[in-house]
């Protein structure tokens, strides 16, 4: 639940639901904003041995006269390492968009290549996918079209036994995915969802992580929610990711990376959170959540703020849905562990990934916002201090920080009690002289919380020459009038 204050102060009798049911409409704006920041990305799988291999060896840019002489001898050569060098010098010409652009111009380039895909030469077979996998990796769309006729093929050989194989098919797919529709209007109706489904059960990692890429991008078109989505929700996968996400030995970094990042996907299209929630995912990931914390503090593993992220954005969407409250969703995520952990993590990403620090306060946001026993663990633990030091990070942490605040402070004098004066008093005091509206917005919120709920803070603010910083604002005769009216309610009252 974030939290935006725009426009006047409202009058007296402005209450703590219509504060809340505000910050709950603004929070729905927001949450739609996140949903479409999608990761649309490609991948380019090359073998490290192959590459090493061929140090040295110039790519061409090749005419129309050199690929037609490397699919020939492909196709008819007399030996077949004759055949599989013409591919691979192919290969090699078509990592340039000039090559890929003229292949694609040639009358059954295509088909060649899907024939020799289909071949029952392995060898043949490898290097015609690895073509395949190059032109995937285009960025002109004309590119990615002209594969089309291989996407069933590709499809086909998931359910091969060459796990290697298997790993570039999904890569390859993966990449054409998400660039074109007409891709997935051809595989949807052939299977594409239970040939995943399938693949999720392999025992290697490396397939496991292609797949996790591949789905992710199916998750993410445009038209997922409707015509991809309840299929996947249908289907054991959801099951089979969120054991990939338990905590333990086998735990794989790249493959739990990937699959948090589908599960953020269908999570984001709100199409049946119930299921994924009846389906136990609010305690996996809250106990991946505090394995998370753990690990930062024993290693210094660069990539686990891959996962941290979108492990922090499953949770705080699924703490949105009333699911979660009809399974006691708080309950399962263990108050003081989970907000201990998730102030490690800040930590963690304050010194690593800073960009990443919003994520972790709107899960503590969500956390907060209607549960009592979130507001009284972030009080047990003395953790307020600490979350008022990152007011200085950026203006969009300070915002998220301050409307945590006023979502303990809502919850009564006794809460108020503790967080006042301290030192949020000063902070507040440097918040208003901020310039950015939002920051300024959220601070005199905070402020009406506090006087409505501790009436000793409209004087203890007065005495700090809290209305010389509201002075350098707009509306000022108002605010001094409120802030007067609050005094004297406090005096007499």
């Amino acid at each position: 639940m974030w939290s935006r204050q725009r426009g006047r102060l409202k009058p007296l009798c402005c209450g703590v639901e219509e504060l809340r049911c505000r910050r709950r409409e603004r929070e729905a704006a927001l949450r739609k904003a996140r949903k479409e920041q999608q990761l649309v990305s490609k991948r380019l799988l090359r073998d490290e041995t192959l590459e090493e291999a061929e140090e040295g060896c110039v790519a061409m840019i090749f005419g129309e006269a050199e690929i037609q002489q490397f699919l020939r001898l492909a196709q008819r050569g007399t030996e077949e390492k004759e055949r599989e060098r013409a591919l691979v010098s192919l290969r090699r010409g078509l990592q340039h968009p000039e090559t890929q652009q003229t292949f694609i111009g040639l009358e059954g380039s295509i088909r060649t290549l899907v024939g020799l895909l289909t071949s029952n030469q392995a060898l043949l077979q490898l290097e015609a996918a690895r073509c395949l996998h190059e032109l995937s990796h285009s960025e002109q769309s004309a590119v990615v079209e002209a594969c089309l006729p291989a996407t069933s093929y590709l499809l086909t050989y998931l359910s091969g036994h060459s796990s290697d194989f298997i790993e570039l098919c999904l890569y390859t797919l993966g990449n054409l995915i998400v660039e074109s529709e007409a891709v997935r209007r051809q595989l949807l109706p052939q299977g594409i969802v239970p040939a995943l489904a399938a693949c999720i059960q392999s025992p290697h990692l490396t397939v496991l992580e292609a797949l996790g890429y591949a789905l992710s991008q199916l998750l993410q078109a445009k038209e997922a929610p409707e015509k991809i989505i309840p299929s996947v929700l249908g289907s054991t996968l959801p099951q089979h990711m969120l054991q990939l996400l338990q905590p333990g030995p086998k735990l794989n970094l790249g493959v739990a990376v990937e699959f948090a990042w589908c599960l953020h996907y269908i999570i984001c299209s709100q199409v049946n959170n119930a299921l994924l929630i009846t389906q136990g995912a609010l305690s996996t990931l809250g106990l991946l959540l505090l394995d998370l914390a753990g690990a930062v503090q024993r290693t210094e593993d660069a990539g686990l703020e891959l996962l941290v992220c979108p492990v922090l954005r499953c949770l705080s969407n699924l703490l949105t849905e009333a699911a979660a409250e009809a399974v006691g969703g708080q309950l399962q995520l263990r108050d003081e562990r989970v907000v201990a952990a998730l102030f490690i993590l800040l930590q963690f990403l304050l010194q690593k990934q800073p960009s990443l620090l919003p994520e972790g306060l709107w899960l503590l946001n969500n956390l907060t916002a209607n549960s009592p026993s979130f507001c009284t663990s972030l009080l047990s633990l003395d953790l307020i201090e600490p979350l008022l030091h990152l007011l200085s990070v950026s203006n969009v942490v300070s915002v998220l920080v301050l409307t945590v605040l006023c979502n303990v402070a809502e919850k009564g004098p006794a809460y108020c009690q503790r967080l006042w004066p301290g030192p949020l008093l000063s902070s507040l005091l440097d918040m208003l002289a901020f310039s950015d509206t939002e920051v300024v917005g959220q601070s005199l919120e905070l402020l009406q919380l506090l006087f409505l709920y501790q009436p000793g803070a409209a004087q203890a603010f007065l005495q700090q020459s809290g209305l010389q910083a509201l002075q350098r604002h707009e509306e000022v005769a108002q605010l001094q009038d409120r802030v007067h009216a609050l005094q004297q309610t406090a005096l007499h009252g």
